[in-house]
């Protein structure tokens, strides 16, 4: 057994009875508050069970700094080097041997693992640390360590471990696992609140440092969103600093070198101001920070319909965390936290899971590798909302990494093994095919944001050559050299015509062709459109590849972008180029038409047509018609009176009875007009459709026998005249009748078997209405009376009976007596 020289911390009082609680369960959770010393103390109690069986354990850390300096940690205590016992795996850099039992490794790296060795034979127990971060790979992890268990390796145990966490949703997606809760070691923390009104907050959080300095005995650690802002704020803070202070970054992209010298403790005695992202938040403990100074904002991942991938938007921090890093100036002593938003300023309690926005290409590209092509499979604490999976879908099926079924292809197998977005590891494996590796590589660590580089410029090309920035080229080297492992390097500089074809095949559907005249605007093969600024570089680029743009569906602006040659496209994408006819007009029977050759929606050419085959006809009169609508169709009087006539029936019984509104028909036009558009094709107009053959068509016999029965278009009326009824009026069908017609008549008729009433409009002899009404029993005894003394003496020859119901209805004028 290893001896171990420690001080006592707050877990230890806890550590048996969670030994324990892994000798009964497989699951368990274990809350404890910060510097309660759970990172560095629970791998090494759990090294020593017997359950182990001689296996490792395997420990996440959301962070390769937290990573690296838990590994450190661990090892300090037990007296040896990181990589003996304890060692870690991160995307960058690996410190394990033979000897080594436990192992600290960052998200992506555990994701692989699983997926590379699914029964995990050689480890006994997986660690999930600060838990409450909610990152998708480390969901992901959980996710598939659960699918592990209970299939292929029932003994292995999981234990998830956080600060503050919704334990209740975990330990239910756990089994029922069992908790345990434990307090941390922090000192009272004194918050206060300094907003910074009309100052940018950069330049007010520099002037909190200052001025808390002399009355801070201790260390300041400061909060910002990203590397940007901590760029800025060194600069701000530089050369202002009281002689006992020393002025550093911590960031996740600073060298192992770097991170020690932050976390360390000064030789000299002198106190540390520490600019830090949120990799300060949780694990790490830089030595004597009393004073936190908190800018209140955060970097969340989201995906980014501009870029076509996730990026990192800033926020404001969740209360959660804002209590995290407040907390940091109580790990050793009472200490303060100034927060930089007014109080009454209010925060959301939690950081939402990243899995709710983030982009998924990664993890349907991962699970395609696990065979899962389903999320609900797989047990989640949030399952992968469907639109964001089927999109990911979508990107992944053009990218060629996913067959039509969701299978891996094997393109996807090859990107899958690179640490990078599907997208960026798909340009990588281009570059290698093609011996441009290193350019690649370059590229990607550009889009990926992995290593902090000023834009000043969209041409990508020329962005490239910021990376002999002397600042940047320590970082880029080690974000550059798990990308290149056998490669290589290419001579010579990278030319323009390079970068745009790597770009392709990340992005091939922000191809871009600029549009006529004088401003910089450009069509994507996706169909968007998009401008530059008209003083970019890239502005009389006839071809460009768009790799960042903002999120306007109709008019991007592009930010970032390569030039590209007219042959590198036809050459890339010659078997996605189609050639069709395109009819472009076609007025009395004359019809212009022209061959295009596409490529999504670019036309990369066009050529006159003389005789355009009938099928281009066909699908050009089809779109006429959904341009223009039903009015474009040969209609006669009778065929609007059928319509309206099966119109009602379908409102009266829609299953039984087609719908044949003007939107319906134009709407299903290909299947109605089918067997007549070859007439209209030949003919090149409308007029020559048999509209009445085809409507027809719509009804079977039975229905045409019924139509005429429920809704005829005549009606006879007591004189024997046969009239039209007019079905096209809103409302119930009208009968305009002359009024002597309708005598001996008691009740209106009815239609539709009494379901539809009938209107009549009754004429005068001049045939003007002299009463509306659809009740004739009631207008015989209340309207007629004053109808007849108004018209008999201005229309004498027409009869005018006082009893209209016993007199006889008669077409014209009085009949002569005999």
């Amino acid at each position: 057994m290893i001896d171990i020289k420690r001080i006592h911390l707050p877990v230890d009082e806890v550590l048996e009875r969670l030994c324990q609680l892994l000798v009964e369960r497989c699951c368990a959770v274990l809350v404890a508050a910060p510097g309660a010393g759970k990172t560095t103390r629970v791998p090494v109690a759990l090294q020593q069970q017997p359950w182990l069986a001689g296996r490792k354990i395997l420990m996440l850390e959301p962070r390769r700094l937290a990573a690296r300096a838990a590994a450190q940690r661990m090892a300090q205590e037990m007296g040896e080097a990181v990589g003996a016992t304890v060692g870690y795996r991160t995307r960058l850099d690996t410190r394990v041997s033979a000897a080594t039992r436990i192992e600290v490794v960052t998200e992506g790296v555990l994701t692989r693992m699983i997926l590379d060795d699914p029964s995990l034979d050689d480890y006994g127990v997986v660690i999930f640390d600060e838990f409450h971060e909610r990152s998708l790979v480390a969901d992901t992890g959980l996710a598939l360590a659960l699918e592990v268990q209970k299939a292929l390796r029932p003994d292995l145990r999981l234990l998830v471990m956080s600060a503050t966490l919704d334990a209740a949703a975990v330990t239910r997606v756990l089994g029922d696992a069992p908790l345990i809760e434990c307090p941390g070691r922090t000192f009272a923390v004194d918050v206060s609140y300094s907003p910074p009104g009309n100052t940018p907050w950069l330049e007010h959080a520099a002037q909190v440092v200052r001025q808390s300095l002399p009355h801070t005995e201790g260390s300041v650690l400061v909060f910002v969103p990203g590397h940007r802002e901590m760029h800025r704020l060194l600069a701000l803070l530089d050369g202002s600093l009281p002689a006992d202070c020393r002025l550093y970054a911590l960031a996740g992209s600073l060298s192992p070198a770097a991170q020690d010298q932050v976390l360390g403790v000064e030789p000299d005695g002198a106190r540390k101001v520490v600019i830090a992202t949120a990799v300060a938040e949780t694990s790490l403990t830089i030595p004597g920070i009393r004073l936190v100074v908190d800018g209140g904002y955060q970097r969340l991942p989201v995906f980014d319909v501009g870029a076509g991938m996730g990026r990192l938007v800033t926020r404001r921090v969740s209360r959660a965390a804002a209590d995290q890093r407040a907390g940091r100036a109580g790990r050793q002593a009472p200490g303060r936290a100034i927060r930089l938003w007014s109080p009454s300023e209010v925060l959301a309690a939690h950081t939402p899971p990243e899995i709710l926005s983030a982009d998924l290409c990664a993890l349907v590209l991962d699970l395609a590798e696990w065979g899962c092509r389903d999320p609900a499979q797989l047990d989640w604490l949030d399952v992968p909302p469907a639109p964001a999976w089927q999109r990911a879908r979508g990107v992944l099926n053009m990218l060629g990494l996913l067959d039509d079924s969701g299978a891996l292809t094997e393109m996807g197998r090859r990107c899958r093994r690179l640490p990078l977005h599907p997208r960026l590891a798909r340009m990588l494996v281009a570059g290698r095919d093609t011996g441009r590796a290193r350019l690649a590589a370059q590229l990607a660590v550009l889009l990926d944001g992995s290593v902090p580089l000023p834009s000043g410029t969209t041409d990508l090309h020329r962005q490239l050559v910021l990376f002999d920035n002397s600042r940047v080229s320590a970082a880029l080297n080690r974000e550059l050299k798990p990308l290149l492992r056998d490669q290589k390097a290419e001579a010579g500089a990278p030319r323009a015509d390079d970068v745009g074809e790597l770009l392709l095949c990340a992005f091939p559907e922000r191809l871009a062709r600029r549009r006529p005249g004088k401003t910089p605007r450009y069509l994507l093969r996706n169909g968007r459109g998009a401008w530059l600024a008209s003083d970019s570089e890239l502005a009389d680029a006839g071809w460009l590849v768009a790799a960042s743009l903002d999120g306007d569906a109709r008019e991007a602006r592009i930010f970032s972008a390569a030039a590209v040659d007219e042959s590198i496209v036809e050459t890339l994408f010659a078997d996605d180029i189609e050639t069709r006819e395109v009819i472009l007009s076609a007025e009395q029977g004359k019809v212009r038409c022209v061959r295009q050759r596409l490529l999504g929606a670019i036309t990369l050419g066009e050529t006159p047509v003389a005789q355009p085959d009938v099928d281009t006809l066909r699908v050009f009169f089809l779109s006429q018609l959904q341009q223009q609508g039903a009015q474009v169709l040969p209609w006669t009087p009778a065929l609007r009176q059928w319509q309206a006539r099966v119109q009602r029936l379908h409102a009266l019984a829609p299953t039984q009875w087609p719908d044949v509104s003007d939107e319906k028909l134009v709407h299903s036009a290909a299947e109605w007009a089918a067997p007549f558009l070859d007439n209209v094709a030949r003919a090149r107009n409308w007029s020559a459709l048999p509209l009445h053959d085809a409507l027809y068509c719509l009804l079977d016999y039975s229905q045409q026998q019924q139509l005429d029965a429920l809704l005829p278009t005549h009606v006879q009326v007591p004189s024997g005249s046969r009239l039209a009824i007019d079905y096209l009026v809103e409302g119930d069908p009208v009968l305009r009748v002359k009024l002597q017609e309708m005598f001996g008549m008691q009740q209106t008729p009815t239609l539709a078997q009494g379901n539809i009433g009938l209107q009549l409009h009754l004429l005068s002899p001049a045939q003007r209405p002299v009463a509306v009404t659809a009740d004739l029993a009631s207008f015989w005894q209340q309207g007629y009376p004053q109808v007849r003394k108004d018209l008999r003496g201005r229309y004498p020859k027409h009869p005018w009976p006082e009893d209209p119901l016993t007199a006889v209805a008669q077409r014209g004028v009085k009949r002569r007596a005999d």
